[in-house]
C-alpha cells in the first residue's frame, strides 16, 4: 500500500492559560511583601496606575492636567476591598468563581516612544543618577535554587504541587523536616506519590538536600559519586560507632582492613553534612497578618482582611482620556490601550485575590471554631480537599491561598497551614483527633512529669488511649523526637540531676 501525505482540518477544544491568567493565579501565593513589590513594578511601567496614598501627594506637572467632571473631581477608579464593607461572619457563604476571568489582549509590551510623562519611582533613575546597589545581583537562596529545579523536573501539576510542599519543609541546612504522611493527607494524595516526588527531589543540587537525617544525606552524596557500596552502606548505618571512634568494630562490621577503613573515613570527611548551609538565608521579614479574626457579638466570628496588606491601586481614566485625545499614531493608541487593559487586569486581580483569601479563611475559621474557643486540644483534623469541597474551589487554589499567609486570632498569629493537620483515629469510634492536638497533649504530659514519674512511650500510649486517641507507640516516639524531646531514660537522668542540684 502506497504512503501519501494528506492535509486535514480538525476542530478541537483545549484549555489554554494565557500569561495574564497565569499571573493572576501567581498573585494568590504572593506574600504581602512580594505583592507590594509586584504592584510597585506595575505602577512604574504603567502611567495609568497610581497608589491611592500617593494621589494627594502628586507633584504638579508630573502629568498633564486631567479633565474634571461636572463636580470638579477627577475620575478615579479604585481597586482592592474595603475591609470594613467586606466583613464576613464565618458562618456566611458567598459565590465565587474558582479561577480569575481572562482578559484578551497583549501582555506588558514595550510601547513606542510616546510623548508621555512617566513618574519616576522613589529612589529610581528619573533624575539621571544610578543607584548601583539596586543593580547588584540578589544573593541566591536555597529555596530559589530548589524552585528553579522543580520547574524543570516535573511536568504534572500535582507532582509540582507536592514538590513545593516538600520544599516548604526544608530547613536552612537543606534537610526535609516535614512528615510525609501529613503532607499526603493535607494534599489529598497517596503516600506513594509523595515518596516518588521526594525521590526525584533528592536528586537535585546540591547533593544531599531533601534528606531526612544525616545518614540519608551522606548516602545521597555517596550515590552521586557512585561510592555507595555495601561496605560504605554499613559504615553509614553505624555512624554512632564512628562518633565513639570504635574503629575495631567498624572494621569488623564493614569487613574491610585498616587501610580501606582509613580511605572510607577520608571520603566521609569530604562530604557536606549541611548541604544547604552554603546559601544565603532568606531575609527575615516581619509577619503581618493577612486576615484578622475577632469574636462577633452574636457568638460567631468576624473575619476581616487586614487593610495594611491590601495594595490600593487607582486607574486614572481621566488621564487616559486626555492623552488619547492627543495621540495620532496607531502605535501610540495601541500602546495606551494595552496600558489600560493591563491596569484593569491588575485591579480586578487584586480584588479577586482579596475575595478568595477571605472566602478560604472564613471556611477555615468555621472548621476550626473549637480551637478558637477552647485551644489547641480542640484543633480538628483538616486537609485542603475538605476546604476546597466546602467552598467549591480546586485544591491547588486553596493551597496557593494558604501559602505564606497568616491569621491573627484571639489566641495569637498563626500561619494558615497550621490549621491543616493529619487525622488520628479515635479509640472509641468517635471524631478523629488532630495530630497537632495530640503532639500538644504529649508535650503537656512530659512537661508535667517529675523525676519519680517519668513517662515512657508505652505509658503515654496508654494514657492517650484512655483519652480516646488510638495511636501506636512508634507514632508517639516520632512525635516526641520531632519536638526534640529526649527519651524517658535521658529525661529521668536529667530530672534526677536537677533534683540533686536543687537539694
Amino acid at each position: 500500500m502506497a504512503l501519501s501525505a494528506k492535509l486535514q482540518l480538525r476542530q478541537s477544544q483545549a484549555l489554554v492559560m494565557t500569561p495574564q491568567l497565569m499571573q493572576s493565579i501567581r498573585l494568590l501565593q504572593f506574600t504581602h511583601t512580594e505583592l507590594e513589590r509586584f504592584v510597585d513594578e506595575e505602577i512604574e511601567r504603567n502611567p495609568l496606575l497610581e497608589r491611592q496614598d500617593a494621589v494627594n501627594d502628586a507633584i504638579e506637572g508630573d502629568r498633564p492636567e486631567a479633565p474634571h467632571d461636572a463636580e470638579g473631581e477627577t475620575d478615579w477608579f479604585e481597586s482592592g476591598l474595603d475591609a470594613s464593607s467586606e466583613t464576613l461572619a464565618a458562618r456566611l457563604d458567598t459565590s465565587l468563581e474558582n479561577v480569575f476571568p481572562d482578559d484578551p489582549g497583549t501582555q506588558d509590551r514595550l510601547g513606542p516612544d510616546l510623548s508621555l510623562t512617566w513618574k519616576s519611582a522613589a529612589g529610581g533613575m528619573g533624575d539621571g543618577s544610578i543607584d548601583f546597589e539596586d543593580m547588584a545581583a540578589a544573593a541566591v537562596t536555597l529555596r530559589d535554587m530548589v524552585d528553579e529545579q522543580i520547574a524543570f523536573a516535573f511536568q504534572r501539576r500535582t507532582d509540582a504541587l507536592i514538590a513545593r510542599e516538600l520544599a516548604d519543609a526544608l530547613d536552612d541546612t537543606g534537610y526535609m523536616r516535614g512528615d510525609l504522611c501529613e503532607i499526603a493527607s493535607r494534599l489529598g494524595v497517596d503516600r506513594d506519590a509523595v515518596d516518588a516526588v521526594l525521590e526525584t527531589c533528592q536528586g537535585f543540587d546540591p547533593a544531599g538536600i531533601f534528606a531526612r537525617d544525616l545518614r540519608e544525606c551522606l548516602a545521597l552524596q555517596l550515590r552521586r559519586r557512585d561510592r555507595y557500596d555495601p561496605a560504605m552502606a554499613a559504615l553509614i548505618a553505624h555512624l554512632d560507632l564512628l562518633a565513639k571512634r570504635d574503629f575495631a568494630a567498624l572494621r569488623r562490621i564493614c569487613r574491610v582492613d585498616e587501610s580501606d577503613l582509613v580511605d572510607m573515613l577520608g571520603e566521609i570527611r569530604a562530604l557536606d553534612p549541611k548541604p544547604g548551609a552554603g546559601f544565603e538565608s532568606s531575609i527575615a521579614e516581619t509577619v503581618v497578618p493577612d486576615v484578622v479574626v475577632k469574636p462577633a457579638p452574636d457568638g460567631s466570628w468576624t473575619v476581616e482582611l487586614n487593610p495594611d496588606t491590601l495594595p490600593r491601586v487607582l486607574v486614572d481614566q481621566a488621564y487616559f482620556a486626555h492623552v488619547s485625545s492627543h495621540t495620532r499614531s496607531p502605535a501610540e493608541r495601541d500602546f495606551l490601550s494595552d496600558c489600560m487593559q493591563s491596569a484593569n487586569w491588575l485591579t480586578r486581580s487584586l480584588d479577586q485575590r482579596a475575595r478568595t483569601i477571605l472566602k478560604v479563611t472564613s471556611e477555615i475559621v468555621r472548621q476550626q471554631d473549637g480551637f478558637l474557643v477552647h485551644g489547641i486540644r480542640h484543633l480538628r483534623p483538616l486537609n485542603l480537599k475538605t476546604v476546597a469541597d466546602a467552598i467549591q474551589m480546586h485544591e491547588s487554589t486553596v493551597s496557593r491561598v494558604t501559602a505564606n499567609k497568616y491569621m491573627q486570632t484571639p489566641r495569637g498569629v498563626y500561619e494558615l497551614r497550621f490549621f491543616f493537620t493529619a487525622s488520628i483515629a479515635s479509640a472509641e469510634g468517635g471524631d478523629a483527633h488532630s495530630a497537632q492536638a495530640v503532639r500538644h497533649r504529649i508535650r503537656q504530659m512530659i512537661d508535667e512529669e517529675d523525676a519519680s514519674n517519668v513517662l515512657s512511650d508505652d505509658a503515654i500510649v496508654d494514657i492517650l488511649r484512655k483519652d480516646g486517641v488510638e495511636i501506636a507507640r512508634r507514632t508517639v516516639a516520632k512525635y516526641r523526637e520531632g519536638m526534640n524531646i529526649p527519651s524517658s531514660v535521658q529525661r529521668r537522668r536529667e530530672k534526677r540531676a536537677m533534683a540533686g542540684m536543687e537539694a
